[in-house]
């Protein structure tokens, strides 16, 4: 049995992947700590609660004794690391929060996992570690920067966070390379794009304009809304993590992308006409600080190495987002509820 530690679990891509893993391998037990901040959410996972090969603990990554006790309770052999706060609008207004638990948390499950796993914890020499261990820190796209019309990021793409979220991200990628360079501790990094898909907090994109077309409100675009992103479905990032669990080589970075690049406009005006609604909702705000043009994945490592590709295609993939959403109103109405409105208010003022 495998003993995975998934810290931020309660979280859109977290929740997804507990549940992904708790049905394709009956192998794996799953300790799920996530803090419950404002993305956090238990009913994401409420059809798993129950399981016998899940756990819950509420906690946060940057609680050493916390952490170190999971180790020695649960044996752990495996680490995946979603844990982060991960709204660029919020790093904005509260960039330390985002430095200290990106980066400072990620340090602290490094190295109570080198202790745990390491065969000579003492022998700083020794690179020497238990079988079958292994240390995912799941990253983003934007530690890459922006790019022109043209070009994808490739895992050589050298490092250029325009924001504190994506700088936070990209310091946390640069110290589990640390650690595997240093100590030789078997991990590995992946970047994704743009995920969408169910149970996602609805500051993001997708799920902010699904939720305010039902409800007949304004839909608020940064600047022109030509920003373009690759759209990833959740489901097929989950797989390509997965994948890499099981196949990927110490040490490597691999980048998991949907091949679906389109602007943000382009996607709200197919959830205007997907839901029967009028693009008069559209309301154009003042774009954010540092807000990068364009993100696009290179998939080739990670497809030519380890046999991945994503199954969905993004019209599919919308269809069915949209769908749920509509048929979980509850969920929705639970997540937006209280401090979001009060933070929705403050991020998306209309421009005048």
């Amino acid at each position: 049995m495998k003993n995975i530690l998934v810290t931020g679990g309660a979280g859109f891509i977290g929740s997804n992947f507990v549940k992904y893993m708790l049905n394709i391998d009956d192998n794996v037990s799953i300790i799920n700590v996530d803090l419950l901040t404002y993305a956090g959410n238990l009913q994401s996972l409420a059809e798993v609660a129950e399981n016998p090969r899940y756990r819950f603990v509420k906690g946060d990554i940057r609680d050493r004794e916390l952490i170190d006790n999971l180790f020695y309770k649960y044996h752990i052999d495996t680490v995946v690391n979603f844990a982060a706060e991960s709204h660029v609008d919020r790093s904005i207004t509260e960039p330390e929060i985002f430095l200290t638990t990106n980066i400072i948390g990620t340090q602290n499950l490094l190295d109570i996992a080198k202790r745990h796993w390491k065969v000579e914890p003492d022998n700083k020499y020794s690179r020497d570690y238990a079988a079958g261990i292994k240390f995912l820190q799941v990253s983003t796209d934007e530690v890459y920067g922006a790019l022109g019309q043209t070009g994808m990021f490739t895992e050589t793409t050298p490092l250029a966070p325009n924001s504190p979220y994506s700088a936070s991200k990209a310091g946390a990628d640069m110290v589990v390379r640390a650690y595997n360079e240093t100590f030789g501790l078997p991990v590995n990094i992946t970047r994704c794009s743009n995920n969408y898909g169910p149970y996602q907090f609805p500051e993001k994109l997708i799920p902010l304009m699904i939720n305010n077309c039902q409800q007949g409100k304004s839909l608020p675009v940064y600047g022109d809304g030509m920003q373009i992103r690759d759209w990833l479905h959740v489901s097929d990032h989950c797989s390509a993590i997965y994948r890499v669990l099981e196949k990927g080589q110490t040490g490597e970075v691999y980048n998991i992308g949907g091949n679906n690049e389109k602007a943000n406009i382009e996607i709200v005006k197919l959830i205007i006409q997907a839901m029967g609604k009028d693009e008069s909702l559209i309301s154009y705000v003042q774009d954010r600080p540092g807000h990068d043009r364009r993100y696009a994945i290179d998939n080739a490592k990670i497809t030519s190495e380890l046999g991945w590709s994503p199954s969905y295609t993004f019209e599919q993939g919308i269809a069915e987002t949209i769908e749920w959403y509509l048929k979980n109103g509850q969920w929705m109405e639970q997540v937006t509820s209280g401090s979001y409105l009060e933070y929705y208010d403050r991020m998306y003022a209309v421009r005048k």
